[in-house]
């Protein structure tokens, strides 16, 4: 809200607008003049957050794409999943690799979401008006933006890395270096109860 001290203007309201992908250096705003001459001037919000919003974004979506393959897989080819060793090896490594790209798209996109907050609150848009800063106007900051579906969307994301990380014990146990672990551990005590026994006959 910015309340020209002229009796000649009247108070002007500010609102801007923005939102996904977050490019906020190009989301505009008319800052209000005081002067006489001239009644407003374009501004531009600060910061380009595109880059952590957009991998989050396209994470989810090759997320949910490989999850309905790979259920399709799971129901209608079991056999095939099973009977050929390459598929629970890809399986694993692409389970390996989402685990670890939610993690980082997760983290990327609270850290990136702080900085929306930090770009748009009112007294970030007070600091760059320069009206602001003179004795011809008295400016007040407005309603702080709601962010609560950004901030849900941050702990959805965290939530997958962990669901994805408890799926990868469930997708190794298909594959087959659990079963060699299992034989390697069951080896020597086969060995040495044959051993015992042929002693026991001698």
């Amino acid at each position: 809200m910015v309340r020209c001290n002229n009796e000649a203007k009247d108070v002007s309201s500010i609102i801007v607008l923005f939102g996904y992908p977050f490019r906020l250096h190009r989301v505009q705003y008319e800052m209000p003049l005081c002067d006489e001459e001239s009644t407003s001037k374009t501004m531009h919000l600060m910061g380009d957050f595109s880059a952590p919003a957009e991998f989050f974004v396209t994470l989810g979506i090759f997320s949910f794409f490989y999850t309905m393959a790979a259920l399709v897989l799971y129901l209608h080819f079991h056999n095939l999943y099973t009977e050929n060793k390459r598929f629970p090896l890809v399986d694993f490594c692409v389970t390996v690799s989402f685990t670890f790209f939610w993690l980082v798209a997760a983290a990327a996109w609270g850290k990136g979401l702080t900085d929306v907050k930090g770009a748009t609150r009112p007294s970030s848009l007070t600091a760059a008006m320069s009206v602001c800063h003179g004795e011809d106007a008295v400016c007040s900051a407005g309603a702080t933006p709601s962010m609560g579906l950004a901030n849900i969307s941050v702990l959805f994301g965290f939530i997958n890395f962990f669901l994805w990380a408890g799926n990868c014990w469930f997708v190794f146990k298909e594959t087959p270096w659990h079963g060699q672990g299992q034989d390697q551990g069951q080896g020597p005590s086969q060995e040495s109860a044959a051993e015992q026994g042929a002693v026991e006959k001698q």
